[in-house]
């Protein structure tokens, strides 16, 4: 029976990392996935919606995969997102990222398109077929994706052996109980409810803000574990005042975030890529005062 317990803890989503360019920078890939390895986060979660996947080429998600495994690999958790918009090249993806000794590959389902159940597990499994000795992970965030997970399409994907479970980014905490009662490991996906996603069974979480503060991600774990459930909805609740003020910027939120952590003393790992928009002027304040807050924050609970 595989273990799955490197798969409980605090997953931050890794953020694109480019150069003044706006190319991937190997070095930059690197500088981050080594920062968030020192602050104690059980595993990265790599080209998902935080690693700005849509807009990147195979070749790119390639490049940043194998820095972050030349960097980390062995040291942390690694799942790998490698779907794209088709088979082929998503196969591509899971292949390579195998032939890293990456810990899982995950997949959201194929967008644009409506496709059918049958369809969207056949992508699936093709694409797990490609790293026939990896655990698979399921990504569920249909208010992006536009497709949403039922229990009829998970227990037809169960049948895969590879399939471990869900990383769910739906909104409905209940998901997660459905979810669990088939039998999967689940992923709670939005930040704003960590807590409420491990109390409802998740194993743990990968988020897309936890790189700004693991600190205080990782204090809501800690916090649910030991039972300190009050002190656990502070920090919560304290998060999500300061993604309120990440998302009052104009830019767009990884720009915010990644401006954050450079003021908080991290790697520089520059901007978006377009279309999303970089920082506009006036959002210099409102990373400020977000950096503020993560550090009265931690200063506080942590």
């Amino acid at each position: 029976m595989r273990d799955l317990s490197k798969y409980q803890g605090i997953f931050p989503a890794f953020y694109a990392c480019y150069d003044k360019d706006g190319q991937v920078s190997a070095p930059a890939v690197r500088a981050l996935a080594k920062y968030l390895l020192d602050k104690g986060v059980k595993g990265l979660y790599v080209g998902g919606s935080s690693g700005e996947c849509i807009y990147q080429s195979v070749a790119e998600r390639k490049l940043t995969l194998e820095n972050v495994m030349a960097e980390v690999g062995g040291k942390m958790t690694i799942i790998a997102h490698v779907a794209c918009n088709n088979t082929a090249d998503s196969r591509e993806l899971a292949a390579h990222a195998e032939s890293l000794g990456v810990d899982a590959v995950a997949a959201i389902p194929p967008i644009y398109f409506k496709l059918p159940p049958k369809a969207i597990a056949k992508y699936w499994d093709d694409i797990s077929d490609a790293a026939p000795n990896t655990d698979f992970v399921i990504y569920n965030i249909p208010q992006l994706a536009g497709v949403a997970l039922t229990v009829p399409l998970l227990q037809e994907m169960l049948k895969n052996p590879r399939v471990i479970g869900v990383k769910n980014s739906s909104m409905p905490v209940q998901d997660i109980q459905m979810w669990k009662d088939e039998g999967a490991l689940v992923f709670n996906g939005p930040d704003e409810q960590l807590l409420s996603g491990l109390a409802a069974g998740a194993a743990g979480g990968i988020g897309g803000t936890y790189a700004a503060m693991p600190e205080l991600y990782l204090e809501i774990a800690r916090c649910f574990q030991a039972g300190q459930l009050e002190k656990g909805r502070e920090v919560q609740n304290e998060c999500c005042r300061i993604i309120y003020k990440m998302c009052s910027a104009q830019g767009n939120m990884y720009a915010v975030i990644k401006e954050i952590i450079r003021l908080q003393g991290g790697p520089d790992v520059g901007g978006v890529r377009a279309p999303l928009l970089n920082l506009a002027e006036g959002d210099g304040a409102v990373t400020a005062q977000a950096a503020q807050m993560i550090a009265d924050a931690i200063a506080k609970y942590c």
